[in-house]
């Protein structure tokens, strides 16, 4: 063996220290330091690889960073061996560079006796300056992590810092700016659309497709307007040509065409962490001459600076409520108690279900809203429940009704004022409503349009009156930061660079290495990622794995998520997915439902349908049949209508079946009315227990988030309290019946 070979190897055997440290920091699931590089000769040769201001989420790159305490005297490693001696290690060095075999491969290298006793100095030294291995281990990184030697060009890809240079058509014009700030119900957004209609050309920008679809029929009474949502376009023109005024949902805007005017509706979303990017998007990149943007009062000032980035200035037209809503003074305790234009707003599909039981036990009907009905069924129940002449005066809705219809409520009953979330962790929690949340749907009651000129807003328990009121009471937390996503573009030169990496490690590290700056934040990228996971052993090109995984689709249906496989699948064979492959997997023709089950399953198969409309227009040859499924997809939603007008028959079912334990733990319905079940007091970020395989009530409860663990045992606490205090009272009954005989 060479001499230089011995150099070479004796100098990473410090590298081997740090390689152990690592595996032991893995098994103990511990981090430690990695030694600092006090060279100033190192530093500076590798400073450009370290010029950004925060340094990348290596953790991406390798399981875990290996650290140690840097010391004075050299003793790497000292933690998990004993320390170094020196004197030792010159006897190591003494005896290698004497001994006959390693002078004679030396000799026949050309290495004279004087540089073998420069070489063991300079591994002694190794000890004092353990910096200059570090071009060892820069080379022996760079072989296993290639993105290394590129990690200057991510940081430029990945540099997020000035999103307004990305649209270079807005840039070119000067456009004016005009706010329109005010509570629901001021008028807002009318102005804006008449705005809209007076333009020779301009487009609407809505978070919903029911808004989308109201100033699309609204505006062809006089205008002609095509429609352009993610699953479905609608050309006024017979022969496909475009008009001049399009209404769209807010992520299917173009920001390309030119227009006159363009209306951003619901500016506050923009600091939504999945879609704000949507409304960074349409603010800063749409080429219109107007830009009418319509929001709560409290992105303002957040849009004015924005803006000002921009070099555009922001005039601002204040609204106030048409109509006034106050805050009774009484809550409503009963369901007896309720009137005609009621609205009991819930935040749980099973609060839902069981509400509408209970009111129709007493002999009314009721309408029912929730956020996982098709399109066409939520406006068939709003259209029953404002009807005078219907039977129908109660609506029990999610907070789905804050934006996108147009409802007659005279008092809106809040049944909880806790809504169950998931953190970023994946862990469900209580949390109660915001002040924005609360006034968004407080302020649907006596619209202007409606029957009833004044709304009046509770409770249903009394606890939480003085809650709402103190919501009610805050100032909306200001708008502070933009919404930013990964372009598919950026993601491909990502993938130049990082050939190797799949789609979802692609995505973190370009989340790890952005830079942005204080007006803005990268969105939650979890639904992106857990579809990129999904379909990652499926063979497809980049561009087309991004499009499939940013497909909007409702991850925990699980018939969905299915059916997306599939449909990945089938796209990646390239053989296309026609109506009969359609119908054959979702099982066309669907009877109506029997259950709530059965009403379940069916929103799932139309939001595949719609899964399949929205892949349509992206990939058209693969998806060629998108005017047949729409067809069905309208003939399923009239079924679904059928059954949410029965959904109390359906219930009721549901409820005979319940005698199964597996049925009625697939279902898992409340039937418990309790006070201290929907108090929202103290419940913020209460977490959830994990689940278990209790089947009691109490479990379910926990289970479905609908308890937490504090107020079960704060129940319990007082179930004791009033079982002490019957028993006391039958005690001193029975003495005094004794003492009158």
């Amino acid at each position: 063996m060479s001499v230089h070979r011995c150099v070479y190897l004796l100098s990473r055997s410090h590298i081997r220290y740090r390689v152990c440290a690592r595996t032991a920091a893995v098994a103990n699931n511990t981090t430690l330091r990695p030694t600092r590089r006090t060279s100033e000769n190192v530093s500076s040769r590798h400073s450009s690889s370290y010029s950004s201001s925060r340094p990348p989420d290596t953790s991406l790159f390798v399981p875990l960073t290996v650290k140690s305490d840097e010391v004075s005297n050299g003793s790497v490693g000292e933690e998990l061996t004993q320390p170094l001696d020196r004197s030792e290690l010159l006897k190591v060095l003494n005896r290698f560079y004497k001994r006959k075999e390693m002078q004679k491969l030396a000799a026949d290298q050309g290495y004279t006796h004087h540089i073998i006793l420069e070489v063991s100095g300079i591994l002694l030294d190794f000890v004092c300056h353990i910096d200059d291995i570090f071009p060892y281990f820069m080379r022996h990184a760079k072989q296993i992590f290639p993105m290394l030697d590129c990690m200057d060009d991510l940081r430029k890809i990945s540099d997020l810092r000035v999103p307004a240079n990305w649209y270079p058509e807005a840039r070119a014009i000067q456009r004016k700016i005009v706010f329109h700030p005010g509570p629901t119900n001021s008028g807002k957004t009318y102005h804006a659309i008449q705005r809209f209609l007076a333009a020779k050309s301009g487009v609407y920008c809505g978070p919903l497709k029911l808004l989308a679809h109201e100033i699309y029929e609204k505006s062809n009474d006089g205008v002609p307007c095509d429609l352009v949502t993610g699953e479905e376009r609608i050309f006024v023109d017979q022969e496909g040509r475009t008009s001049g005024h399009i209404a769209s949902t807010i992520e299917m805007c173009s920001v390309t065409t030119p227009y006159e005017v363009a209306v951003i509706d619901e500016i506050q979303m923009i600091k939504d962490p999945a879609r704000g990017w949507a409304w960074t998007r349409a603010l800063l990149g749409l080429c219109a001459e107007e830009i009418h943007v319509c929001g709560e009062a409290a992105a303002v000032d957040f849009v004015t600076e924005l803006m000002y980035t921009t070099g555009e200035e922001v005039e601002v037209h204040n609204y106030k409520r048409l109509t006034p809503f106050s805050v009774s003074n009484h809550a409503v305790e009963s369901l007896d108690n309720l009137k005609p234009g009621d609205c009991i707003v819930c935040f749980s599909k099973n609060d839902i279900y069981s509400i509408s039981r209970q009111i129709e036990v007493r002999g009314l009907e009721c309408a029912v809203i929730y956020g996982s009905l098709p399109p066409g069924t939520k406006l068939a129940q709003a259209k029953k429940f404002n009807d005078p002449d219907d039977p129908c005066k109660i609506l029990v809705a999610t907070d789905a009704i804050g934006m996108g219809l147009n409802l007659s409520i005279r008092r809106i009953i809040f049944n909880s004022l806790v809504k169950p979330s998931v953190n970023e962790k994946g862990e469900r929690e209580l949390d109660t409503i915001s002040t924005s949340q609360a006034l968004q749907i407080a302020g649907r009651a006596g619209r202007f349009s409606s029957v009833f000129k004044e709304g009046e807003v509770t409770t249903m328990q009394r606890d939480d009156l003085p809650v709402l009121k103190e919501i009610l009471g805050k100032p909306v937390d200001p708008i502070e930061t933009a919404g930013l996503h990964p372009t598919a573009e950026q993601i491909e030169m990502f993938a130049y660079h990082l050939p190797q990496a799949t789609l979802s490690n692609l995505v973190d590290i370009f989340v790890s290495l952005a830079q942005v700056d204080g007006l803005y934040f990268v969105c939650n990228i979890d639904d992106f990622k857990f579809l990129a996971d999904m379909i990652q052993h499926i063979p497809l090109n980049l561009r087309s794995r991004y499009v499939f995984c940013t497909a909007p689709i409702n991850k925990k249906q699980a018939f969905v998520c299915t059916s997306f496989l599939k449909f990945a699948r089938q796209f990646s064979r390239d053989e296309p997915l026609t109506f009969n492959w359609v119908c054959r997997h979702v099982n066309w023709p669907l009877a109506p439902p029997k259950n709530i089950k059965d009403l379940v399953h069916l929103e799932a198969v139309h939001d595949v349908l719609d899964l399949y409309l929205w892949l349509s227009y992206r990939f058209m040859d693969m998806f060629p049949d998108a005017n047949l499924v729409r067809d069905i997809q309208k003939e399923l939603d009239g079924i679904i209508q059928v059954g949410v007008r029965n959904i109390t028959r359906l219930i009721r079912a549901t409820e005979d079946q319940s005698a199964s334990p597996e049925t009625a733990t697939s279902l898992r319905l409340p039937v418990l009315d309790t006070p201290s079940l929907r108090r929202g007091r103290g419940s913020k970020n209460q977490k959830k227990e994990p689940r278990a395989t209790d089947s009691s009530l109490s479990s379910r409860l926990v289970r479905d988030g609908l308890l937490t663990k504090e107020l079960l045992q704060q129940l319990q606490r007082e179930w004791v309290r009033e079982q002490s205090q019957n028993g006391d009272d039958d005690q001193f009954s029975k003495k005094r019946e004794k003492k009158k005989k």
